[in-house]
């Protein structure tokens, strides 16, 4: 891990502490911690377990997508490592811009050729992107009102996160089905970068993007053909981002608020991952607090509760992500590839 880096944990860290410290300064602590000693522990470890299968998911579809080819991953500790790599740096990162770069160093480190790495993570990425506005289009179907009638103060918020995701996705599918189009308009953008920036820079950006999207590109036409992987791989995201959505819930069974309905609480969850994308505060720090706090007041009256909720849920699906992507840092991967080289040379070599 960069120094750089672990100077960025440090400070989200801080600012995370400096967050709930505002959050709890009118909270009752001797309250706060009667309500702790209260917590049921099985819907606690609910919670985390879920989280974990969340990840857990995450990684199935990263082999998925990988099966099948010369540098697939079969190592268990290279694949699961790599949604924890991801987690850490799209916590330390504005607007989660860290996380991609991260993976590709992953993958490459397991064995992964770098385009083929690139190309996948970018597929998993809209696989990704699209899962979640689809949850969201269907959640404004078929619960428009109930969504209004909770989410009206929010509504901007909510708007923005959804045009930045359709905006992605967009982008995205013109790559893979007008290709060319979508090329000249991306670089033809670029290069008026450099009435701004100096040309030998800007020209190193305009490369760098041409080469993501060839690689991209290229990657698409195969994937194109394996529709069952990415069936596969849509369903493993949903599953990834179902259980990530129902932390929520079972935090809030574990401070024995039952009253809750898993469908709202879904719900909310949706909103508020489609908020949080549009804080480029790394992790959506601040604007997930917030929205946590707004959207979950009507369910929880006390305020140390609601603190208490706040800050359980946060280190589940934020600060776990940051711990167990310290863990796959210090602990190195398997090269596969530099395994299989010398495995085929044994062979040759009898």
């Amino acid at each position: 891990m960069s120094r750089k880096s672990i100077w960025s944990t440090l400070v989200m860290l801080i600012i995370g502490v400096s967050v709930f410290a505002f959050e709890m300064r009118n909270t009752n602590m001797h309250t706060l911690w009667q309500q702790a000693l209260k917590i049921d522990v099985f819907w606690l470890i609910i919670a985390f377990l879920t989280m974990l299968l969340s990840f857990f998911c995450e990684a199935l579809v990263l082999k998925v997508l990988l099966q099948g080819r010369k540098d697939e991953m079969k190592h268990w500790w290279n694949i699961l490592r790599i949604p924890w790599i991801q987690a850490l740096f799209n916590a330390i990162t504005p607007f989660s811009s860290g996380g991609q770069p991260a993976q590709l160093v992953a993958l490459t480190q397991s064995g992964v050729e770098i385009g083929r790495g690139s190309s996948v993570l970018l597929l998993k990425f809209i696989i990704y992107q699209t899962i979640v506005l689809v949850n969201f289009i269907v959640a404004m179907i078929f619960q428009f009102s109930n969504v209004m009638q909770h989410f009206a103060g929010l509504a901007v918020l909510i708007v923005g996160g959804f045009i930045i995701h359709v905006f992605t996705i967009g982008l995205l599918l013109m790559i893979m089905f007008y290709y060319r189009f979508t090329r000249g308009l991306v670089l033809g953008f670029m290069r008026c970068l450099t009435f701004f920036i100096r040309t030998p820079k800007a020209q190193t950006w305009i490369d760098r993007v041409a080469n993501k999207i060839d690689s991209f590109y290229r990657e698409s036409l195969v994937l194109k053909q394996e529709k069952r992987k990415v069936i596969i791989a849509s369903m493993l995201t949903f599953m990834q981002l179902l259980f990530y959505y129902l932390v929520v819930y079972f935090t809030l069974l574990a401070l024995h608020v039952n009253h809750v309905n898993m469908i709202d609480v879904l719900i909310m969850q949706i909103m508020i991952v489609m908020i949080t994308s549009i804080f480029p505060v790394p992790g959506g720090t601040g604007g997930a607090e917030y929205s946590f706090k707004a959207l979950f007041s009507q369910y929880i009256s006390s305020s140390s509760k609601l603190v208490l909720g706040m800050f359980i849920w946060r280190f589940i699906t934020y600060y776990l992500g940051m711990l167990l992507g310290i863990v796959a840092i210090a602990f190195k991967p398997i090269n596969e590839r530099t395994r299989r080289l010398t495995s085929a040379r044994r062979k040759n070599y009898k």
